[in-house]
């Protein structure tokens, strides 16, 4: 009988996740995967398992799972929703035994945003695309998870345990502080510092696709004029026309026609995972911007 996981609650949303899928632009389709690709490894590395193994990213917790056809380890990381077997609680960013037939729940997260529930052997879905991750623009991979879903358990490799427990670092509960590159696009606007100068609150508007942050808006030099599609990237902080800024997420839009006036460095890419609606946030440049030597440069 196959090791298997039965969906009995899924909380807000939870989705199957592994690293993503690449080189797909020219068709249209974003990498997507893991939105806090740190926690995801994480999960996997306790494991034994390859990084790509895919896992269960849950958004605000509620997720609750029984095991079916044997004894099965798993691990719980990221945003610490006090995860228990059978109403036992087991520590975060640890290895936790579970037998057959018992369940796994996940609580509220009492700061951060996402868990990812991994399993030795990891999560065996049907790659599309070549990766197991769904993409909530394109809708591109496994559906998300809905209650009595059934999730078979691949076969496990690697010496098991590597580790016991991993201490990482708290995830900020109030402010959290991003370094940006300066963009492509930051002379479109008058006074482009603004971005750096100001706390920005995050819209209940947010999603896989981006960040929406409300604050003090950027002035466009250019009111009218259009920028033609470019390629986009995750991390990628596009300006939409009312001024405010929106920082593209792992499921974001292959190309883009507002201007990009910076770039979350790819070492904080994962912090942006975990920030909830509400929280505030402050972003401080990585490198000295260069500003245009004469307005014939503009």
């Amino acid at each position: 009988m196959t090791t298997s996981l039965e969906v009995l609650r899924t909380g807000p949303l939870a989705l199957v996740e592994d690293l993503g899928r690449t080189g797909m632009g020219y068709l249209g389709v974003s990498p997507s995967g893991a939105a806090d690709r740190r926690s995801h490894k994480l999960a996997n590395r306790l494991l034994a398992n390859p990084d790509d193994r895919a896992s269960i990213e849950v958004a605000f917790g509620g997720l609750s799972v029984r095991v079916h056809g044997g004894d099965i380890d798993i691990a719980v990381t990221g945003a610490d929703t006090d995860p228990n077997v059978n109403g036992v609680s087991f520590g975060t960013n640890s290895i936790q035994h579970v037998r057959d037939g018992q369940v796994v729940s996940l609580g509220s997260p009492r700061s951060g945003l996402r868990s990812y529930l991994a399993v030795r052997g990891g999560i065996d879905v049907p790659p599309v695309l070549g990766s197991r991750s769904y993409d909530v623009m394109g809708e591109i991979g496994p559906a998300p998870l809905r209650d009595g879903d059934v999730l078979e358990i691949g076969e496990p490799t690697g010496h098991f345990p590597e580790i016991d427990l991993a201490p990482v670092a708290t995830i900020a509960d109030d402010v959290v502080e991003l370094r940006v590159m300066p963009g492509p696009r930051d002379d479109w606007f008058v006074d482009p510092d603004i971005m750096v100068r100001t706390n920005w609150l995050v819209s209940n508007h947010s999603d896989r696709v981006g960040m929406r942050l409300v604050g003090m808006p950027l002035e466009y030099r250019w009111p009218d004029r259009q920028l033609p599609a470019e390629g986009a990237d995750r991390g990628a902080i596009q300006i939409l026309p009312n001024g405010f800024p929106i920082i593209l997420g792992p499921d974001h839009p292959v190309t883009g026609a507002y201007p990009v006036v910076g770039v979350v460095v790819d070492e904080d890419i994962d912090t942006l995972a975990q920030v909830r609606p509400g929280q505030t946030v402050r972003m401080h440049w990585s490198r000295p911007r260069q500003h245009p030597a004469s307005p014939a440069a503009w």
